[in-house]
């Protein structure tokens, strides 16, 4: 029972969705009485040892969760974690996609001279970027755009309220013309 446990245990840890016993029992090559019996020795152990994690029948389904006694802890985790300070890619990154949204990877690749792949999944799990759509073209790229939450951090009212581009782009020819003499 104990190796049954240890790969339902495994198999619930990795799975974002609750299971039934069904999908566990196809998924360790055992029968559903054997997973129902080890699913309820799990519960029943996590509960003993007062664990941070249960194990929880939700949704027609089984699911490894955090304790709610540790609600307060993970949810200053969280969002301590999302709103940690920025990288220079992550912020040169959202820039590009706040000013020319909607974006692809590729074309922020492009701007960039980098793969942003990292950078750009990092904006969405911290809610400032999301995808809004895909291109028309082969193979339908994501596009991305900001979220409210981008302008609520930033401060801006909507989209219009961001800084015109324009003087910086003046000074960057003017720089430009200079070196080239």
């Amino acid at each position: 029972m104990d190796e049954v446990a240890r790969a339902l245990e495994a198999v619930l840890f990795v799975s974002d969705e609750p299971l039934s016993s069904t999908v566990l029992a196809q998924a360790l090559e055992t029968d559903r009485q054997t997973v129902e019996d080890a699913l309820g020795e799990l519960q029943r152990r996590l509960d003993e040892r007062e664990a941070g994690i249960v194990l929880r029948n939700v949704a027609g389904g089984w699911q490894l969760s955090t304790s709610p006694d540790a609600a307060p802890v993970v949810e200053r985790f969280v969002l301590s974690s999302r709103h940690a300070r920025m990288t220079k890619a992550s912020l040169e990154t959202l820039a590009i996609v706040a000013y020319k949204q909607p974006v692809t990877r590729h074309q922020v690749t492009a701007i960039r001279g980098v793969d942003t792949e990292g950078v750009l999944r990092s904006l969405v799990d911290r809610g400032l970027i999301q995808e809004v759509g895909r291109e028309e073209v082969p193979g339908r790229p994501v596009l991305y755009g900001t979220t409210p939450e981008f302008l609520q951090r930033m401060g801006l009212v909507s989209l219009t309220a961001l800084p015109s581009l324009a003087p910086l782009l003046d000074a960057a020819d003017r720089q430009d013309g200079e070196e080239t003499r």
